[in-house]
């Protein structure tokens, strides 16, 4: 007898792909991220006149800060072209995306958000006077194009359909199972 195939990933290469680019993006976001601070730390420097040199009529820290400043824009935007393509292949090749993965993409603009980087989220509750605790509410603003996703806090998931189907379908046997039982039958003698 042959062994029976262990169930693979259907779609793997596409799966292989999707990760490659959300790895490449966040490394990339990284970079970017590092790179501005490190701009930023460069520009208060380039103030100084002890440390400026002019080579060729023009300021070599000047020059250096600018090369930086674009290289963090360059791949801040190759970042955001990653995250774009991650999103278009999941949707061609219908792949379901974890929740978790998707809350650190902004659905508008297809930034990476970082916490206290890219993005900010605060909990609101916007109940009379914030009385309910279930309406709790985590709402990730982006920096790059203002807009706010919100989600519930301290709630369950609702299933998917297929699995919510089932869970019914299974309900609705025990319940006939348990009605459709033989009632007594009086018994005719003598």
């Amino acid at each position: 007898m042959a062994k029976k195939k262990v169930p693979g990933v259907p779609n793997k290469p596409s799966y292989c792909r999707l990760s490659f680019m959300y790895q490449a993006a966040t490394f990339l976001a990284a970079v970017s991220s590092i790179q501005s601070q490190a701009s930023a730390q460069a520009a208060p420097q380039q103030m100084d006149p002890d440390i400026r040199m002019t080579v060729d009529g023009g300021d070599v820290d000047h020059l250096n800060t600018e090369k930086s400043c674009r290289s963090a824009t360059q791949t801040r935007n190759m970042s955001h072209r990653l995250l774009a393509d991650f999103r278009s292949v999941s949707l061609k090749s219908q792949i379901r995306v974890s929740p978790a993965m998707k809350r650190t993409i902004c659905k508008f603009c297809d930034t990476l958000l970082v916490e206290g980087q890219t993005c900010t989220s605060t909990v609101e509750n916007t109940s009379k006077g914030g009385r309910k605790p279930w309406a709790d509410v985590l709402v990730i603003t982006c920096h790059t194009c203002h807009h706010a996703k919100r989600f519930p806090v301290n709630t369950p998931r609702q299933p998917r359909r297929s699995l919510r189907v089932a869970k019914e379908a299974s309900q609705q046997g025990a319940k006939q199972g348990v009605s459709r039982e033989p009632s007594p039958q009086p018994q005719n003698g003598p």
